[in-house]
């Protein structure tokens, strides 16, 4: 089955979004090369601004480029011929090169020319259980790579599918598979929504994307279980002196730690909650603000932030809302943050996160979220330097885009299903 981060039953054959403009239509079925993104539902710090719903497919009316407010993007080819790449990641060790997560358990290595190296970075594909949305889903070098020589990924494992966070100790030509430091194993309960997203802070702490663990409609509750880390946003810290029991340290002042706001409340590991499957959210380099792609249920796919001075313990509200709409009847909104952004099921079924641009090449970018659906290949962008974060829809790309990526130079870059690593521009 080809991957999708969240959906269990195939998308329908459907026309393409283009032709579908064209006839007046809306959106109603995910494209025909699209992998698999949300279930049918079953029966039924600080605070950002309320959603705004994306507009409609059409391409009337499109605005004049000026800065952070880009007229259209497009996709430039840059390197081919990989298989199912789901994951993009600089090592930041000057060398300009990309990092690709490929879905079945290895790490290559495009060189700043956009070819591919032929020995991979790491691999691991005797260990990783991959097809649906499992495989090697995250990658992360350690902030002082390659002086401090450890890499960190998020894969599931074989034979029985469960998490795994492990460091790898790595040269700047390869990562040692002998070298495994297994650091958290969360089982999963299910095939699907497994998060997968491995990013350091500006704190220089580690936060993992971890799914509510799948079926469909949260069957264990686990987004609203803060002593569950599934459904969360995970930080811990991989370089303090290991707590008792575990791998690793725990930031003192993550909320339900000693030192937080709601001490013996929930895991100390556990950043945020109330997430069906985050399965990419990024840190905007010029502040700290989190994005968050949280990928939907049967209606509306999300878009969360985060800001950069939070104290966390932000609850986002899955299982009882699904964007900014009750999933269960007669639910209280407002205990929980809203999304920035949200989109309905006509425009696609697999929200894919972005990052805010601030790169230098693409000037118009600056200060601009972009983001994706993988079912439709619809991109889109919210002008969070803007005074306003209303979402536009700028390409329909025809790809299944399944991650987003920046290069150490702040170029962003999208791969997708179909082998290509294309650089993010402005038209």
């Amino acid at each position: 089955m080809p991957f999708h981060p969240g959906r269990r039953t195939p998308p329908v054959v459907a026309v393409t979004v283009s032709a579908l403009v064209a006839m007046g239509l809306a959106l109603t079925a995910c494209g025909p090369t699209a992998p698999v993104g949300n279930d049918s539902p079953p029966a039924p710090g600080s605070s950002p601004p309320s959603a705004s719903p994306l507009p409609s497919s059409s391409r009337s009316g499109t605005p004049t480029p000026s800065p952070g407010n880009p007229g259209q993007l497009r996709l430039e080819p840059f390197a081919t011929g990989l298989d199912n790449p789901i994951n993009i990641a600089n090592a930041g060790d000057g060398s300009g090169r990309l990092f690709v997560n490929l879905q079945g358990g290895m790490i290559r290595v495009i060189r700043p020319d956009g070819s591919v190296r032929a020995e991979p970075f790491l691999d691991i594909r005797n260990r990783v259980l991959a097809g649906g949305e499992r495989g090697l889903l995250g990658l992360a070098f350690h902030p002082d790579f390659p002086e401090e020589s450890r890499i960190f990924v998020d894969y599931t494992r074989t034979p029985d599918g469960a998490t795994v966070i492990s460091e790898f100790h790595a040269s700047a030509q390869r990562a040692d598979p002998a070298s495994e430091r297994v650091l958290l194993l969360i089982p999963q309960p299910f095939a699907n929504h497994n998060g997968g997203q491995l990013a350091f802070g500006p704190d220089g702490f580690l936060y993992i994307g971890m799914g509510d663990g799948g079926s469909g409609g949260d069957p264990f509750g686990n987004g609203q279980n803060t002593r569950a880390l599934l459904g969360k946003l995970l930080r811990i810290d991989v370089n303090g002196q290991p707590a008792a029991g575990k791998a690793y340290a725990i930031p003192r002042d993550n909320p339900f730690a000693a030192g937080g706001i709601r001490p013996g409340a929930g895991a100390p590991e556990v950043w945020s909650y109330g997430l069906r499957n985050p399965w990419r959210f990024s840190f905007d380099a010029a502040n700290g603000d989190v994005y968050i792609g949280d990928v939907g249920q049967g209606a509306w796919e999300e878009i969360d932030r985060q800001a950069g001075d939070s104290r966390g313990g932000e609850n986002y509200g899955w299982n009882v809302m699904e964007g900014d709409h009750c999933f269960r009847d007669g639910c209280n909104a407002r205990p929980f943050v809203k999304p920035i952004a949200e989109y309905g099921h006509d425009q696609g079924c697999a929200v894919i996160g972005g990052y805010v641009y601030r790169g230098s090449e693409q000037p118009v970018l600056r200060g601009v979220y972009v983001f994706a659906d993988d079912c439709s290949g619809l991109v889109f962008t919210l002008q969070v330097d803007a005074g306003t974060r209303a979402a536009k829809l700028l390409l329909d790309s025809h790809r299944a885009i399944s991650s987003f990526g920046i290069g150490e130079n702040g170029e962003m870059y999208a791969a997708d299903l179909g082998g290509a690593i294309s650089r993010v521009v402005a038209a």
